[in-house]
């Protein structure tokens, strides 16, 4: 599923009819001279990348580490269903049953998880990517990054959802190789829209460190990370935030220091998916209104014609709380420099978090200039 938005018309109707936009989270606003700066920077920046990739699709490092993804992404399925104690032939879903989600969410869960694949089927078929060194859109940042976050995979601590095992390849436009030695950043909100590590009235406190995590990613790009699939609040479709540190230092404290940020990005979910997760609790107890995936503005930012900002999913049994494996492929030129669209709101130490007094909240309403 490939969703490309209009960006360009919808921001020329937005702009014709105010000056600012305002974004979903609370003070962002969005400049009608910025906007028209950075539209013509994206196509720069575009053309310059894409002139990169052309060098790299079909050379033999990148098919055998296609083969290698694949192989990895199969032994991860197995272990993960083997670790919740979920038998070996017992049903299992594929995104590419969309269609029957909702059906399947509609009837008893011993008779769910009819699907085409088993275990005969093709690893290709399965667990392959939906991009290949494609350069992945930046998107904005956000108000809620926390610089210096606990290096660490199992970010879920004591929040209740669905769980969620989230495998990210990062590759290097300029070589097609997998960006080795990379800090990946994440973090989401709560089943119910409250983020940790932030002072934000409604939030879940600078002393809260929930659904945020730092892993360097391996010789092939690689990081995993173990949380729950992120909850929604006003104005945004459900997302899910990455951060790419690039030169940073891992400290004794088990935390970072320094680095350059190279790329920022927000993953989506395909809404059918969303939408049978959000039926059930802790996420049903959330009463704010949804925003769906083709209203939310950031999910254009983050689609173009060959990137697919909606993950791979497999759901591991015939229960949605036997959790889901997610996995994508983001590319990303190593030698950027974004620190500037990505200030942080606050700074985990020991002790505890701070506040940062100089954060920039402007700054984080809109993405560098590779967006979709």
């Amino acid at each position: 599923m490939v969703f490309v938005s209009s960006i360009a018309a919808t921001l020329a109707a937005a702009l014709s009819l105010t000056p600012v936009l305002v974004f979903g989270h609370p003070g962002e606003q969005y400049g009608k001279r910025e906007a028209l700066e950075e539209m013509g920077n994206a196509h720069v920046v575009s053309t310059m990348n894409a002139r990169a990739l052309e060098q790299c699709q079909n050379s033999d490092a990148v098919k055998a580490r296609k083969e290698r993804a694949m192989a990895r992404r199969a032994e991860t399925f197995a272990q993960l269903r083997k670790e919740r104690g979920i038998r070996e032939n017992a049903p299992w879903l594929h995104r590419r049953d969309a269609d029957a989600l909702q059906k399947w969410a509609s009837q008893s869960h011993n008779k769910t998880g009819s699907h085409n694949f088993n275990k005969e089927t093709p690893n290709s078929d399965i667990f392959g990517s939906n991009t290949s060194c494609v350069l992945t859109p930046d998107n904005a940042n956000g108000p809620y990054f926390v610089y210096q976050e606990h290096i660490r995979s199992d970010i879920v601590e004591d929040t209740v959802g669905v769980p969620l095992h989230l495998e990210i390849q990062f590759v290097d436009v300029q070589t097609c190789e997998p960006a080795e030695g990379l800090l990946i950043d994440t973090w989401s909100c709560n089943a119910t829209g409250a983020y940790s590590g932030v002072s934000a009235r409604g939030e879940g406190g600078l002393g809260t460190t929930y659904l945020r995590g730092v892993q360097q990613t391996d010789a092939d790009g690689v990081v995993s990370f173990d949380t729950i699939f992120p909850g929604h609040y006003g104005g945004r479709a459900t997302h899910q935030h990455l951060i790419a540190h690039v030169g940073a230092e891992i400290l004794d404290n088990g935390t970072y220091t320094g680095g350059r940020v190279a790329h920022l990005s927000q993953l989506f979910f395909d809404q059918t998916l969303r939408d049978t997760v959000e039926a059930t609790a802790p996420y049903s107890t959330n009463t704010i209104p949804h925003t769906t995936n083709l209203k939310d503005w950031f999910t254009g930012y983050a689609a173009t014609p060959d990137y697919d900002p909606f993950p791979n999913y497999i759901m591991l049994g015939g229960n949605l709380q036997d959790g889901l494996f997610v996995w994508a492929e983001l590319g990303l030129n190593t030698s950027s420099n974004w620190d500037y669209y990505a200030p942080y709101a606050s700074t985990w130490k020991e002790g505890g978090g701070y506040d940062n007094p100089d954060f920039d909240f402007m700054r984080v309403a809109f993405p560098p200039p590779t967006h979709g």
